[in-house]
C-alpha cells in the first residue's frame, strides 16, 4: 500500500449529495478526495431552473447551484479527481478504490454516484443515439431548432425536458404510457398550458426509424392496440434512472433495482462505507434530499473515523 495515496474520506460522485458531503468533511479538516467520472453536478446540471431548492426565490440553474457547491468544498480543501471507480476492496479498516489513474485508500467512503438514465431498449435507439436520440434536452436541444421532437416519459424529468425544448423545437410530443402524468402539479400546469406541446396518452414507443438521422417514431396505444407513426427529428428519452452500482455487486447489499440499502445513519452493510443521494434505496430523488443525505453521511463517517 506504499504507492496508494491515502485520504481520510473518499467520496464517489460529484452531484449535490457528494458535494455537500465534501463541504462537511473538508470543513471538519478530514482529508477528502471526491471522484467524479463525468461532470461536476450530476444529473441536476441538465435542469435549466431549479425552483424548489431553499434560498433561491427566483430559482437557480443546476449548473450554477452545483458549481457553487464545488467551489465551497474546494475552498475548504477537498480535492477532485475526474475518473471512474471500477472496484472497492476492503483491507481491514481501509477501503481500496481502483480507478483508471491508480488506486486510492481511505478509512471511510461515501458513495454518492447517483443514477444513470434508463434506456428504452427498442430497435433504433442505439443506432440513432447521437443522431437524433438524446438523453439530455439541455445538452442537445439547440440542434432541433424549428423541428418536431418527441419526449418519452411522464415524470418530472420528462416534463422538464419537454418544457426546455420549447426554447428550440417547433413541436413537442410527450409520449406517456398512462393517462395521467407523474410529474408535480406545477410542472403539469406549465406543460398543458403550452400549445406547442401535445401529450400522446396511453402510448409506448416501439421503434425509432430514419436514414442518417431520426425521421420517425413508431408508437402503440396500449389500450386500443392501434399502431401509429409520428414524424420527428429527435427523440428525447426520460423514462427513469437506474442506480450506478454495477461495480458494487457482491460487496454491498442492494435492493431489487440495484440501489444501495442503508440504515437510518446511511451506513451500508460494510462498516465505514456510506451511501447518499439517488443511489440510496429509499431516496426521495430531490436535490434538497441529496444534500441532506450528503451532510448526514459526512457527519456519521466522521464519527466512524473518530472511533
Amino acid at each position: 500500500m506504499n504507492n496508494i495515496k491515502k485520504y481520510d474520506i473518499i467520496i464517489i460522485g460529484g452531484g449535490p449529495a457528494g458535494l455537500t458531503a465534501g463541504i462537511y468533511t473538508a470543513r471538519a479538516r478530514l482529508s477528502t478526495l471526491l471522484i467524479e467520472k463525468m461532470a461536476i453536478g450530476g444529473q441536476i446540471i441538465n435542469a435549466p431552473l431549479v425552483e424548489n431548492y431553499p434560498g433561491f426565490k427566483e430559482g437557480v440553474s443546476g449548473i450554477d447551484l452545483t458549481q457553487a457547491m464545488h467551489e465551497q468544498a474546494t475552498k475548504f480543501g477537498m480535492e477532485t479527481l475526474y475518473d471512474e471507480v471500477t472496484s472497492i476492496a476492503v483491507a481491514g479498516k481501509e477501503k481500496i478504490l481502483k480507478t483508471g489513474q491508480g488506486e486510492f485508500s481511505a478509512g471511510a467512503v461515501i458513495i454518492a454516484g447517483g443514477a444513470e438514465r434508463q434506456k428504452l431498449g427498442i430497435p433504433g435507439e442505439e443506432k440513432y443515439t447521437g443522431k437524433g436520440v438524446s438523453y439530455c434536452a439541455t445538452c442537445d436541444g439547440a440542434f432541433f431548432r424549428g423541428k418536431a421532437v418527441a419526449v418519452i416519459g411522464g415524470g418530472n424529468s420528462a416534463v422538464t425536458e419537454a418544457l426546455e425544448l420549447t426554447k428550440f423545437a417547433a413541436r413537442i410530443y410527450l409520449v406517456h404510457r398512462r393517462h395521467e402524468l407523474r410529474a408535480t402539479k406545477i410542472l403539469q400546469e406549465k406543460l398543458l398550458a403550452d400549445s406547442r406541446i401535445e401529450v400522446l396518452w396511453d402510448s409506448v414507443p416501439e421503434e425509432i426509424t430514419g436514414d442518417t438521422f431520426v425521421k420517425q417514431l413508431k408508437l402503440n396505444n396500449v389500450n386500443t392496440g392501434h399502431k401509429y407513426t409520428i414524424e420527428v427529428s429527435g427523440v428525447f428519452v426520460s423514462v427513469g434512472e437506474l442506480p450506478a452500482t454495477g461495480y458494487l455487486k457482491g460487496l454491498l447489499t442492494l435492493d431489487t433495482v440495484g440501489a444501495i440499502v442503508t440504515n437510518a445513519n446511511l451506513e451500508t452493510n460494510v462498516p465505514g462505507i456510506y451511501a447518499a443521494g439517488d443511489i440510496r434505496s429509499g431516496s426521495i430523488r430531490q436535490v434538497v434530499g441529496a444534500a441532506g443525505d450528503g451532510a448526514m453521511a459526512a457527519i456519521n463517517a466522521g464519527k466512524y473515523l473518530g472511533g
